[in-house]
């Protein structure tokens, strides 16, 4: 079976092709899907700048049949071969689901197909197990809407722990734009290059609740640090020109050098207050990636002792940063345990 996969639950639109066997084994597994074809095309707003629904929805709209050419080009697939069109049902911003949602329902009426929702949620978790081969694992589900911390139980996927406010990759997104860093290609990778840079770790608020996190709080902290910072490397100008003025008011010799005395003691004054920081962006960028991603290997450990679980897949847009992964790998292998993560495909979920 070949099913065209449609995503755009966000920024991105992808467009993915993937055969399935159609014969079962003896222990009812289908064997390895083929992924025949997985472009994307990604609105990238302006630095400083988040990505509205509205002109999402317009890029998603302007792109998608595009990519679908290409897609059925790129994996060499007819109309006829094509037996079902899969897309993103939800969760995910309202106006670019429905403007895939439209496009999805265009197809099949036009192909005369199957339409197949798929749950956003699952998908990526389903997709991380067929790439990775995880069995039963607990999974870490973050994205820059979602975090959660999930197990399968009962024919059904338990949320066992989650945000309490906003996702980590909001979080990490929206001090980006508190930093105007590049959007492009996601400012949460831009933010993982700042932090290998990175020396000092800075005190941040860590909001562990039994299995549930908070992020709202560390995010506070990181953008007043980053105020400050950019505070202080602003130009002294306004310094400097005040000084001209009252020494152009005191013309007599005794008055300037009374003058230069009290200035001495004011720059003494203000270099105090304006010197040099101790903390760079990429300060800020390390220690908010170590900060938040020691909170989601917490509650991630917590869960896996809960369920006797050995086994965590990492999956959604955050889960591609490599410091994440290491440092749910060295708490793994200290439990005997693995971690699954995916590679770029763990973005998007219309490979599924």
């Amino acid at each position: 079976m070949i099913a065209l996969g449609l995503e755009g639950s966000a920024n991105k639109l992808g467009v993915g092709l993937i055969r399935q066997p159609d014969a079962y084994d003896s222990d009812g597994d289908a064997g390895q899907a083929e992924i025949l074809a997985n472009i994307r095309h990604t609105f990238v707003s302006p630095p400083g700048e988040g990505f509205l629904p509205k002109d999402t929805a317009i890029h998603h709209r302007a792109w998608v049949v595009k990519l679908v050419k290409q897609a059925m080009r790129e994996a060499r697939v007819r109309i006829d071969d094509v037996d079902c069109i899969c897309y993103t049902k939800g969760p995910g911003m309202g106006a670019p689901l429905q403007a895939v949602a439209v496009a999805a329902r265009m197809l099949s009426l036009l192909w005369g197909k199957d339409l197949v929702g798929v749950n956003h949620c699952v998908g990526h978790i389903e997709m991380g197990r067929e790439i990775t081969g995880a069995q039963n694992p607990i999974v870490l589900y973050v994205s820059g809407g979602n975090t959660q911390v999930i197990a399968y139980a009962e024919q059904r996927y338990r949320i066992f722990g989650e945000a309490l406010d906003i996702a980590v990759g909001n979080c990490l997104d929206r001090f980006a734009r508190t930093l105007e860093i590049s959007n492009d290609p996601a400012p949460g990778y831009n933010i993982e290059q700042l932090a290998k840079k990175g020396t000092r770790l800075l005190d941040l608020p860590y909001t562990v609740k039994g299995m549930d996190c908070s992020f709202s709080g560390i995010l506070s902290s990181v953008d007043a640090l980053a105020a400050d910072l950019k505070a202080q490397q602003q130009p002294q100008k306004k310094h400097q020109q005040q000084r001209r003025r009252r020494q152009q008011q005191q013309p007599q010799e005794k008055q300037k050098q009374k003058q230069q005395e009290g200035e001495q003691g004011q720059e003494q004054e203000h270099e105090k207050e304006h010197a040099t920081p101790t903390f760079t962006t990429a300060d800020l960028c390390f220690s908010l990636q170590e900060t938040v991603y020691a909170m989601l290997v917490e509650i991630t450990e917590r869960a896996m002792a809960h369920v006797g679980s050995n086994q965590v897949l990492i999956v959604g847009g955050v889960g591609c940063n490599e410091r994440l992964q290491e440092m749910m790998g060295l708490m793994a292998r200290e439990r005997g345990g693995q971690v699954y993560a995916t590679d770029e495909r763990c973005v998007s979920v219309f490979a599924l």
